[in-house]
C-alpha cells in the first residue's frame, strides 16, 4: 500500500510540476540569484511535505487505533474523593465519606492520589493548584475530575484561573498536605467539631 501511495504522489507531483517550465517559472533558473531562490523554494517544499506527512500519519494513527477504556485503567482504590463546589467568590469543600464541610481550604494526605470533583454554582471558574497539578474548569451543571497528589508535607496555594467577576482576585484557597497519620488525626478532630 505504501508503494502505491508513493507512486500516486510522484505521478501527481510530476503532473503538477510539468506546468512549471514557462518563462516565468522559478523552477527553471537561469541565473545565480534565481538558483538561490529555487534552492530555498525546494527546501520549503520539502519541509512542508514532511510536516504534512507527519500530521497525516498522526491523524491516521488516531483514527484507526483501538480505543482504551480509561475509566477502568484509572481506578485507584487508594484515591481520596473530595468535592469542590465553586461559587462567586469562594470554594465549598466537602469530604463525602466523612461528612466534613470547609470553605477555601482543602486538607489531603501526602503520597495519596486525590480525586477532586469540581463543579460550579454560577459561572465558569478555574480550579488550579500550580504546584500540584493542572487547571480544570468548574462548570455549572457539570462535574469535572482532576487528580492531584502531594509528594511532600506543606501548604500549597490555589487560585481561580478563570475570570469570574469583580472579586475574582480574591477567589483563592489553600491545600494543606499532611502526613498520613496527621491527616487521619485531622479527620477525627473534624468529626468531633462537626
Amino acid at each position: 500500500m505504501v508503494n502505491r501511495v508513493t507512486e500516486y504522489l510522484f505521478t501527481a507531483s510530476a503532473l503538477l510540476l510539468a506546468g512549471c517550465s514557462e518563462p516565468y517559472s522559478i523552477l527553471a533558473p537561469a541565473g545565480p540569484s534565481a538558483k538561490a531562490v529555487t534552492t530555498i523554494w525546494w527546501g520549503m517544499l520539502t519541509v512542508g511535505v514532511v510536516v504534512l506527512l507527519g500530521i497525516c500519519s498522526l491523524w491516521w494513527y488516531a483514527s484507526f487505533r483501538r480505543n482504551r477504556k480509561y475509566s477502568d485503567a484509572d481506578v485507584d482504590e487508594r484515591a481520596v474523593r473530595i468535592d469542590v463546589h465553586a461559587r462567586q467568590w469562594a470554594w465549598d469543600v466537602t469530604y463525602p465519606q466523612h461528612d466534613i464541610e470547609l470553605t477555601d481550604e482543602i486538607h489531603i494526605p501526602v503520597d495519596t492520589p486525590i480525586d477532586i470533583h469540581v463543579t460550579s454554582a454560577d459561572v465558569i471558574h478555574g480550579f488550579w493548584v500550580p504546584r500540584l497539578g493542572g487547571k480544570i474548569d468548574a462548570i455549572p451543571g457539570h462535574t469535572n475530575i482532576v487528580r492531584l497528589q502531594a509528594d511532600e508535607v506543606g501548604e500549597f496555594g490555589g487560585q481561580c484561573a478563570e475570570y469570574c467577576g469583580l472579586s475574582h482576585a480574591k477567589m483563592h484557597f489553600k491545600v494543606i498536605a499532611h502526613s498520613a497519620e496527621k491527616f487521619d488525626a485531622w479527620l477525627v478532630q473534624q468529626g468531633k467539631t462537626q
